[in-house]
């Protein structure tokens, strides 16, 4: 394994926490269509409860928590798309990945804040999300960083 911008040991990390983050935000999802009775919430009671029931959870016409679900399997699967060297090879699908990332990091902190501000209560497993997303979100930067050089440069040297 190297360890350029693309290299297996910065990726797997990414692709593991997204496959966490899917299992969390199915889970989720499974509460919210009624599939399950309750969300485990070691910290807050019935916070959960409050929050995935809350009239901000429910503002879309599908589970909020389905688009977490969405999100992270698309990172997951955009991370597992070419070899070591596709930050040069493939340096669209990695500002694809770092766009759905910003977007999952985007999306945590709002998460978090309307928990805070508007719900006023939380959820673990929401929150523990929402920590993955923004972990995500740090650690591609270095892989997108160098795709998107990759992408000016090619621009530039364009006849």
């Amino acid at each position: 394994m190297t360890s350029g911008p693309s290299s297996w040991r910065r990726r797997i990390p990414v692709i593991v926490l997204s496959l966490v983050g899917l299992g969390i935000a199915t889970t989720l999802t499974l509460f919210q269509v009624g599939v399950l009775n309750s969300v485990w919430d070691p910290f807050f009671g019935d916070g959960s409860r409050r929050v995935l029931t809350s009239s901000v959870s429910q503002a879309l016409p599908l589970p909020d928590a389905s688009l977490g679900a969405a999100a992270y399997l698309l990172e997951a699967i955009l991370e597992s798309i070419g070899n070591v060297d596709r930050w040069q090879t493939r340096p669209w699908i990695v500002a694809a990945a770092g766009v759905v990332a910003a977007g999952l990091g985007i999306a945590a902190l709002g998460l978090v804040a309307l928990q805070a501000l508007l719900v006023r209560a939380f959820c673990t497993l929401c929150l523990c999300s929402a920590a993955i997303s923004l972990l995500v979100a740090v650690l591609v930067v270095p892989e997108v960083l160098a795709a998107l050089g990759t992408i000016r440069r090619r621009r530039r040297d364009r006849p």
